[in-house]
């Protein structure tokens, strides 16, 4: 049976159906595949995708029988309609907020020009100490409409609404600062206007990008660029969560590849030579950031309500002290002792910094990895007395739930406009890889979804109707055993191009092993180079034979008493023996 839930406002009851009821009125709706990732979303999508978050954040039953009844208005449907819909989106993620609507509704019922004209006008009218407000846009509009001859134009209601979000951001500027720290304590103010107080571990998570004061180089000794560092903080404990290494410029596909590493349990082979484990992971409840585009992107937001994160955008940049002061400790103590350390001060750079750089980006990879989990988030922090990662494991308030890697497809990088050859064969980046079930798509256009840190195995998806569909996974062939990351297999197709020989699947495998082997011997001591040399077996130099007339040179008594003269023992014995 369903039950009741009485609001204080009208004494108005809200009926929740029980869950088989709900079962059966979903049984005749088109479920969605497994598998999908949606990656186009109309304006109704986002506004339910909105309302839906806000309807699955925990609270009581009598709050939520209110919430239930302002989300049916706001999406101007019935209660029943709006349980479906939470019903859906339990089952179905984000497919729950993709059906068909007016793709007009919600948006302004006038035109651009007169959108811009108005936003202009306030703008203009409150420069320079100046002060307009909304209803004296208004009369301008009315002026402007009455100069181009309409007599239709927007009027004063419809001038209020579209200044109203400038004028709501302008007043939160001028709200008092946000202290941050309180003891041991940190809240964050947002742009909306709203304040978060990490409590406990994952409750809010933040994420920047910068780019580390050192120069790298190439698997052959060539100087490369400086490599940009992604990095995701716990607010509460302020353990580094994951992070993201690379040359790639900052996105919103670098974000979710930092992303995909903070959420999943890591394990790191014995190469990385870690004395403690990486042991974070979870899902946050907030991600918060600064209000670059990559933030901004509907990319990072569909992640967010795939996987269940809300994103807030920081209301100034002091809001950001906690990854900034990371960064500069990850700068000064972990790059300061490189060769091709730059310094972040440009005109005390050294002059042959560059010169001296020394280190690849899969060795950098190596060292930031082993600093993160051994030094950075085993130091103790002063507030607490505990460790960063002590402090995020005593705070959190559950052990977080292990989440399914094909979940985060949606964070890996996508290469578009692949073809499928006969035999289920596809190739990418002079690598051929080889799926089950692709053969029965030959000729199709699809889509591949990898982790730049290793392309031995992609992910194969169909686009359909803004969604994508997985068809299977494709194995590098010759490489199943092997790891190989997008740099490498991108220097390696160099490397062969400009030998002028065919590149296949095994000539990279053979070149990366080669670079490999010249980086080990290269970083052998000159003692133990010259050991080697020793050691190694030359052929006996054979002279002319003494019987044969020898032409005498004249040579230097130096050069004579520092060349030996060497006898054929088995010819002297013949020739004194006739």
């Amino acid at each position: 049976m369903g039950e009741t839930l009485n609001s204080d406002e009208g004494n108005a009851s809200i009926s929740i159906d029980s869950s088989d009821e709900v079962d059966e009125i979903l049984e005749d709706e088109d479920a969605e595949p497994t598998n999908t990732i949606i990656t186009q979303l109309s304006d109704e999508a986002k506004l339910r995708m909105e309302v839906l978050q806000s309807l699955i954040e925990p609270c009581d039953r009598k709050t939520y029988g209110i919430k239930l009844k302002q989300a049916a208005q706001r999406l101007g449907k019935t209660v029943r309609t709006v349980q479906r819909l939470v019903k859906k989106y339990q089952e179905q993620g984000l497919s729950a907020v993709t059906e068909p609507e007016r793709s007009d509704k919600g948006n302004y019922r006038i035109d651009e020009e007169w959108q811009e004209f108005i936003v202009k006008t306030y703008k203009e009218g409150n420069k320079s100490g100046r002060k307009m407000t909304p209803a004296q846009v208004a009369i301008r509009v009315q002026v402007r409409a009455e100069q181009l001859g309409l007599e239709r134009y927007p009027s004063h209601m419809t001038v209020y609404r579209v200044l109203n979000p400038i004028i709501e951001r302008k007043e939160q500027k001028q709200k008092v600062r946000n202290i941050g720290w309180r003891g041991s304590r940190v809240s964050h103010q947002t742009r909306d206007g709203q304040t978060l107080e990490p409590r406990y571990s994952n409750h809010t998570w933040q994420c920047d990008h910068t780019k580390l004061d050192v120069m790298l180089v190439d698997q052959y000794g060539e100087t490369l660029a400086r490599p940009w560092l992604t990095k995701i903080t716990d607010s509460y404990s302020r353990c580094i969560m994951g992070m993201h290494l690379g040359f790639d410029a900052p996105s919103s596909l670098v974000v979710a590849l930092a992303m995909r590493h903070a959420v999943l349990a890591k394990k790191y082979p014995s190469e990385y030579k870690l004395h403690c484990e990486w042991g974070t992971f979870g899902i946050p409840e907030n991600l918060f950031t600064d209000g670059g585009k990559d933030f901004r992107s509907e990319h990072l937001k569909q992640i967010g309500f795939q996987i269940g994160f809300e994103c807030h955008l920081r209301d100034r940049p002091s809001e950001g002290g906690i990854e900034e002061r990371s960064f500069g400790t990850i700068n000064t103590d972990f790059l300061s002792g490189f060769y091709g350390y730059l310094g972040s001060n440009i005109q005390q750079r050294p002059e042959n910094a560059e010169e001296e750089a020394c280190i690849t980006l899969r060795e950098l990879h190596l060292l930031i990895v082993r600093y993160i989990v051994d030094n950075y988030n085993q130091r103790l922090d002063a507030r607490s007395g505990q460790t960063r990662f002590q402090r995020w494991e005593a705070g959190l308030p559950a052990l977080p739930s292990l989440i399914d890697e094909r979940q985060l497809d949606i964070c890996l990088m996508k290469k578009t406009r692949r073809s499928i050859y006969k035999g289920g064969y596809v190739s990418f980046e002079n690598i051929t890889y080889r799926g089950e079930y692709l053969a029965a798509y030959a000729g199709e256009g699809v889509i591949l979804r990898f982790d730049p840190r290793d392309i031995s195995t992609v992910f194969v998806y169909r686009q359909d109707s803004g969604k994508e569909e997985l068809l299977s996974q494709a194995h590098a062939i010759d490489l199943e055993t092997e790891q190989i990351s997008l740099e490498e297999a991108k220097a390696a197709s160099r490397k062969i191009r400009d030998a002028g020989k065919q590149i296949s699947n095994k000539s990279i495998l053979a070149e990366v092993r080669d670079r490999d082997t010249f980086i080990k011997q290269k970083k052998k001591s000159q003692k133990e180079r010259k050991k080697q040399e020793q050691a190694q077996v030359h052929s006996v130099y054979k002279p002319p034979q003494i019987h044969e007339p020898v032409e005498q040179t004249q040579e230097t008594p130096q050069l004579q008493k520092r060349r030996p003269r060497v006898y054929d023992y088995e010819q002297l014995r013949r020739d004194y023996d006739d």
